[in-house]
């Protein structure tokens, strides 16, 4: 009897260890996640914390004349006029007139370095625009130097960083902030103009032009190869020493680092085909053989997930093997495809390594309108951005990546969606 008793005892023990163990184990799991949570949090705090300010620029109030003697035009219609026009004395005047009492070439240097270098050929689209505002005078909001961007914005946030400021420049825009001619307000630069090495003209519009290109047309050609690769491997191929060699070749592919397909895209489409260096066919051609191994994977996964009773009942019906692929299993297996292949577009979207073998680190200030323009990607343009030295790329740079990691959410949340809306359980 006390022998039972000691086996409960210790049967007890065992079952209070074991709950014990279990408990500490699932609060192992909960600290990690909130561990992984935490680092997402702050990475995503710190992100928007520096380029939420790139969404906003310094913009300065002027009266400006359009004076056709200072500009040299005497009709808008004379394009070999505009190309000589004197576009910059425009802005100038302005400033002159807005601090009549600066007087010096070095002090008159200093003023017309608040204003962005780019303030001319703005005012000239805007004139071309708006013709008849020659000879005329109107109160504009001109944007203001990468500088003084910087300082005004840090200014306002009470920690002024004034390293590339002289005094005066200092004094003028506290005497605008205090007359209130100068503002923060949207910076529609940023999501509308391609690169510049001016912080303050830069846009991501290129960039964003460039991936939408590339990441069509690695769409285009990874999904239906993909697909059509898994639909044979599956239900045509007979099982033989050759498919278990490609199934390996298509694992091993999933594996390798991506630098790899950027150097097969040197070898073999730019130094063999000769095709142009930094133009999203290129760059389209070698996202797609980083990503078919991953849409081949899923797509096999998606047919395999399509009962066999479907493929029964379809061939006891009459249909043929191709029928019933095409009919039956097909249409089942989409939705996991499409999951599959959004997930892949997702990985190529964000992908540095392969591109920059292939030319597309340009510095390109023209927006892409074909797959044949020089163009270059959002990754690659955060690349440049954050190489660059002015302290006002910093944001550029931040701002950039939200919004690349925007677009990266959006394609998940979407393949999620259509899983949750597409897919059928058995």
């Amino acid at each position: 009897m006390s022998k039972s008793m000691d086996n409960l005892h210790k049967i007890k023990n065992s079952l209070k260890r074991r709950s014990r163990a279990e408990a500490r184990f699932r609060w192992y799991g909960r600290v990690a996640i909130l561990i992984g949570l935490a680092a997402v949090l702050l990475l995503f705090a710190d992100i928007i914390g520096k380029g939420h300010g790139a969404f906003k620029a310094t913009y300065i109030k002027l009266e400006v004349h359009y004076d056709r003697d200072l500009l040299g035009v005497t009709s808008l219609a004379d394009t070999a006029q505009l190309m000589e026009a004197n576009w910059d004395a425009v802005p100038k005047a302005a400033l002159r007139e807005r601090f009549a009492d600066v007087s010096g070439r070095r002090n008159k240097r200093q003023l017309y370095k608040l204003l962005s270098n780019g303030a001319g050929f703005d005012l000239k689209d805007h004139l071309l625009a708006n013709p008849l505002l020659l000879d005329q005078t109107e109160t504009l909001w001109i944007l203001a130097d990468d500088d003084i961007d910087t300082y005004y914005k840090s200014w306002l946030d009470g920690e002024p960083y004034a390293a590339r400021l002289s005094n005066k420049q200092v004094q003028w825009i506290d005497q605008l902030h205090q007359q209130g001619q100068i503002r923060l307000q949207l910076n529609t630069n940023l999501l509308t103009r391609g690169d510049s090495r001016e912080p303050e003209q830069a846009g991501i519009r290129g960039a964003v032009m460039g991936s939408l290109l590339t990441l069509l047309l690695t769409l285009m050609l990874s999904f239906p190869i993909g697909v059509a690769a898994a639909i044979y491997l599956e239900e045509f191929a007979t099982k033989n020493r050759f498919t278990d060699f490609i199934e390996v070749n298509i694992n091993n592919l999933a594996a390798v680092p991506s630098i790899i397909f950027g150097l097969l895209g040197l070898a073999v489409f730019i130094n063999f085909f000769h095709v142009p260096r930094s133009v999203p066919i290129v760059g389209g051609l070698v996202l797609t053989l980083m990503t078919l191994p991953t849409v081949i994977i899923t797509s096999r996964a998606a047919i395999k997930s399509v009962p066999p009773s479907i493929r029964e009942a379809a061939l006891g019906m009459g249909a043929s093997k191709y029928q019933m692929v095409l009919h039956h299993v097909l249409p089942l297996a989409l939705p996991g495809m499409l999951t599959g292949a959004i997930i892949g577009m997702a990985q190529a979207l964000g992908e540095t390594a392969p591109l920059l073998m292939i030319g597309m680190v340009a510095f390109i200030v023209d927006i892409p309108q074909g797959f044949t323009d020089p163009a270059t990607v959002l990754p690659v343009q955060i690349f440049l951005w954050a190489d660059s030295p002015e302290r006002a790329f910093i944001e550029k740079t931040s701002a950039a990546i939200m919004v690349l990691l925007s677009f990266l959410l959006i394609m998940n949340i979407s393949a999620v969606w259509l899983r949750k809306r597409l897919e059928r359980r058995w």
